[in-house]
């Protein structure tokens, strides 16, 4: 395997400025191989001007990502944003191609907003001596919403007609097996994370092909059984098995984190009341952000 073979992720810079410093804390002490950006927040230009800023600190700018974000968000088109469940049922309306041509403006206006910074902030860590593998662009998505098959004809059409250099397409696709065997955590997996698992894993064939047909490298992500409470126990008893697996695959290992907590008083009228309270302004942030700053402990195993 290369030694990339566990990339260490965080997802949701940009949205708040609390979830941003908190993700900058990671950084700082070299923790996150990756992170994904949203742009379509009110704290998105604040949160890289942070970022640029701090650049000349870290010990090396992680990879960047563009977490395109169709279920939160103020959206330049006004027929989103949508959830998960109402983009999955227009995959199969009759509306089907005027939802995917508005999901495809959506996509390249985001992406249009994001690259830019992102390209800005590789120039600054050039300027300052500060080490960056990034090459080209890298998409992932809000709640894994590009794996919706509306939303992935919508990107992969986009890619094409714009001519997007891309390195990487995220493919939340988990190994059920190491999970399977730790019996004694079997309680601790909620039945709506399984559920996940297994409608993302169903869908990503699709990404696995378009890599193989791109000359990208494959992957395998964890954090959708534990999603939302990455905390130290179980990935410590979880590591071993899930890194033998990508090895055995020959896939890079993605390990997803949210370590970005945003505070109540960050709430605005772009982001869903639900989703806000229960995940990003959730206490279990701290616990993620806690196992991520363990994480080389758990590496060395």
């Amino acid at each position: 395997m290369k030694m990339n073979e566990v990339d260490i992720h965080a997802d949701d810079y940009g949205y708040s400025l609390h979830t941003s410093e908190d993700m900058l804390e990671c950084m700082k002490q070299g923790k996150l191989d990756s992170i994904s950006i949203i742009c379509n927040t009110t704290y998105f230009e604040r949160s890289m001007d942070l970022l640029k800023k701090t650049i000349p600190f870290l010990p090396f700018l992680p990879k960047m990502s563009i977490h395109l974000n169709l279920p939160e968000g103020d959206s330049f088109n006004k027929t989103l944003p949508l959830s998960w469940g109402k983009l999955f049922l227009s995959s199969y309306s009759f509306s089907r191609n005027k939802i995917k041509k508005d999901i495809k403006e959506e996509l390249k206006q985001q992406i249009e907003k994001c690259q830019p910074a992102i390209d800005e902030c590789i120039a600054v860590a050039k300027q300052n001596g500060i080490r960056t593998s990034q090459k080209t662009m890298r998409l992932d998505s809000h709640v894994h919403t590009h794996l919706v098959p509306v939303v992935w004809d919508a990107l992969t059409e986009l890619i094409e007609e714009e001519n997007y250099e891309v390195e990487y397409i995220r493919n939340p696709k988990e190994p059920l097996m190491p999970f399977l065997m730790q019996p004694a955590l079997w309680s601790s997996f909620g039945l709506a994370n399984i559920i996940k698992n297994r409608i993302l894993m169903f869908y990503s064939g699709k990404v696995d092909r378009y890599c193989d047909k791109h000359g990208m490298d494959k992957m395998y992500m964890w954090g959708l059984m534990m999603s939302g409470h990455m905390d130290l126990h179980r990935i410590e008893k979880i590591y071993p098995a899930m890194k033998r697996k990508a090895e055995e695959k020959g896939r890079t290992l993605e390990i997803l984190f949210h370590p970005g907590t945003a505070l109540n008083k960050e709430y605005s009228d772009e982001m869903n009341p639900e989703f806000f309270k229960d995940f990003n302004s959730s206490s279990n942030r701290g616990i993620e952000k806690k196992a991520l700053m363990c994480i080389e402990e758990i590496k060395d195993q």
